[in-house]
Formats: C-alpha cells, structure tokens, sequence
C-alpha cells in the first residue's frame, strides 16, 4: 500500500480530557505506525478548556501547551495543527503554515465523532470518513430525520462505527447512510507495558450522573447516565469481596458526607467536585465502593495511564444506551486495561458477539455474573492478566484495527 496522506480531525484541545486524548492520539499515532502521512488537526468554533482556571475561556494559551506536550510521546509532536475558529480563525502549532493547503489534499480525514463541520467552514479537503466513536444519538436522530444531524451526517462520504453489531441482525438499532465499516478501538500496545499491579482494588473511571441526553428507542426510555447501571450492580463489590474504586466527580454534599462516615470511625477519602450525591456516595460506600478524584487524574494523560496500571483489573458498567439496542460498543478506558494486563469485567453491549470473553475479559447481564467473573478472577489472576493482554493484543493493537479499516474503506 502506498502511504496516504491522512488527517485526524479531533477536538482534544477543545476538551483536554486523559480519555480524549488516547482516543485521538491513538489513532493517529497508530496511522502513522503503519507508514501514512498523518496529522492532527483540529478546528471547532468551541472555546478550550483551561484546567488551571476550571472554565472554558477566550484564550489559546492553556490548549497550546497541552498539544504539544502530549503529542510528542505519540510520535505526533511536529504533525499538529490548531485553529482558533471561534477569534481570528489563524492556525497555531508545528504544521500550521501549510494547513489549509495539507488538508485540501488529503486523501482521508477521520472526523472523530463526527465534532467537526469542517465543509461547512468552507475547507476542501479529502475523502471525509465520519468516526463514530459513541454510537446511538446519531443513528436514532437521523432515520427521525433531525435536519442537523441529516445535514452533518450526509456531509461525510463514508461512515465507519465502533458499535459492531450496527447494521447487522444482531442489533435492531438503524445504521447510518454509508456504513462502509465496524471497527474498534486502535490501542498502541507499547504504551501499556506495565508490571504486575501495585494495588489491589479493582477500578473504573467515568462520570456518575449526565442529564440531558436520554433518548426514545422502540417506544421506550433509553438513559445516557451511567448512573442508572451503576445503582442496578451496586452491591457487586460487597458481595465478591474485592474493593472497586470510582474515579468521578464528587459534590460538595458527598464531601459532607465522606466527613460523616471518617467521624463515625470510617474513614474514607474522596477528592474533587462536581456530580455525585451524598444519598448516591453513601449507597457505593454500603456497596463496597471507594471514590477518587475523577477529573484530577484525568486532566494528564499520562496520571491517567498511571492510574489504570497501578489497578488490578477493571469493573464496570455500560450505558443503557448501548446495552438495550446491543450495539456491540466497548469503551477504549477498558480496552486499555486489557493492554496494560489488566483483567475487565464488564456489562455487556453485545461485545460478547465479537470478542472472546471468559478468560481476562467477562461480560455480564447480571449482578451474579458480575460477582463469578470478579471471584474467578482472583482465583487464577496471573492466568487472568495474561489472556487480558492478549485479548489486547490480537483484537485491538492499533496495527492491525487500523490496516483493517484502511482495507475495509478501499484506501
């Protein structure tokens, strides 16, 4: 194969978050891996994340800095450029002089998440892929023939999605218009080599509560906050007898109540802010649950990655927004885990149809299921840990999802 020129149309300035970060970086890294031509480049008309102020802000200075920190471990520090779409519309970063031009003569641009108008901005550039990295929204929004979502979709000339079951009988959710491929999360195995864990909790990192996003699917709810999951499994750590920690964010009122439980002779440290109840806390606490600073540790990629090796394994729940219509999704946090050698035991999406699982990597239904995998798990970990990291090997290493989906997309 030829090397293309390809670009990653992403929005981690925007929102520099630790998951964006692998989420973009990954893929473009593991592009460029396979030989292409590859940049990162990012315009949206969003004003950056400044984590130092707490606040989104008219300015440039915080995101800057970050990119260039964080690209360079990914083989992307002088393949970057940002635009300041929102102000002056000029571009910064080591690939900004030519960007305009670059782009016009891609031969592929991934539009992670499909984030970014670029065509309605007036770019030209090449064949417009849209990723599909948190399948549902756009499916159900665009067969109800939402004139913003018809009209973003249909800019793209192909779709690919990480639900694998869309699109297939498997699933009963409607698939996009130019659904050429399926795909999953690329994971670069070399930047999860890890020892053995330096901890023994179990753990798992996500928001509790989201409001504002619950859809209508076959005449029914279906709920975007994992909280709802999370409160049906709740009881799982207690009664395998293994710690789980979330790392989310926390209210004020939980802080309260994390001072209640140290003053009655519990002590218990959570850190952050922002949307777990204190009736919520308390339940995780009676539940076996311990709590850490989410949006701390997300802030860095690399405290991130920190954080999931020093685990044991990972225990999780999955939206309802994927498990009802059984799309098949798996969240790239626990693709991670099993590249660092961490055992995932997860709610299923319907994953379980295309992936092995039973060894390193569980899906469950039930609360019971959940609680066998933990306790077989810790019956043989060492077994355990390795079948994780070769699940990631041979189903997620970015060399292989990637030349795939090159292959799938007739590039």
């Amino acid at each position: 194969m030829s090397p293309l020129r390809i670009a990653v149309l992403g929005t981690m300035g925007a929102d520099p978050f630790a998951g964006m970060a692998w989420m973009h970086l990954q893929l473009a890294g593991g592009l460029l891996r396979l030989g292409h031509d590859v940049r990162y480049v990012e315009t949206t008309s969003s004003w950056p994340y400044d984590a130092l102020q707490g606040t989104r802000v008219n300015d440039s200075q915080y995101t800057l800095a970050y990119l260039s920190r964080i690209t360079a471990p990914f083989g992307m520090g002088e393949r970057w450029a940002w635009r300041r779409s929102w102000d002056d519309g000029a571009w910064f970063g080591p690939a900004a002089s030519d960007a305009d031009e670059w782009l016009a003569s891609t031969d592929l641009v991934f539009n992670v998440s499909g984030a970014t108008q670029l065509k309605w901005n007036g770019f030209r550039c090449g064949r417009m892929v849209l990723l599909g990295t948190d399948p549902v929204t756009d499916e159900l929004h665009y067969a109800a023939g939402d004139e913003y979502r018809v009209a973003n979709v249909d800019a793209h000339d192909a779709v690919v999605t990480y639900g694998e079951n869309i699109g297939t009988p498997r699933s009963p959710l409607p698939p996009l218009p130019r659904l050429v491929a399926r795909t999953r999360q690329p994971v670069l195995m070399d930047m999860w080599n890890a020892g053995p864990p330096t901890r023994e909790v179990f753990t798992t990192v996500g928001n509790w509560r989201q409001d504002g996003k619950d859809e209508v699917f076959q005449g029914r709810p279906l709920r975007w906050s994992k909280h709802h999951e999370f409160l049906k499994f709740i009881d799982v750590p207690r009664r395998s007898g293994q710690t789980v920690e979330l790392a989310t964010n926390v209210t004020p009122d939980a802080r309260r109540a994390e001072a209640a439980l140290s003053d009655a002779g519990n002590p218990h440290q959570i850190r952050g802010a922002s949307n777990l109840e204190a009736d919520a806390w308390q339940q995780l606490h009676e539940g076996g649950w311990t709590i850490a600073d989410g949006p701390a540790l997300s802030l860095d990629p690399f405290s991130y990655r920190d954080y999931i090796t020093s685990s044991r394994g990972e225990f999780t729940v999955a939206r309802e927004f994927n498990v009802v219509p059984r799309t098949a999704w798996f969240s790239e946090r626990s693709a991670c885990y099993l590249a660092a050698g961490r055992p995932v035991v997860t709610q299923d999406t319907g994953f379980s149809d295309v992936l092995p699982t039973g060894e390193g990597l569980f899906a469950f239904d039930t609360a019971e299921e959940a609680i066998e995998a933990i306790r077989e798990i810790n019956a043989d970990y060492p077994r355990h840990a390795r079948a994780a990291r070769a699940i990631a090997h041979d189903w997620f290493r970015a060399e292989v999802v990637l030349a795939k989906l090159l292959q799938d997309l007739g590039a």
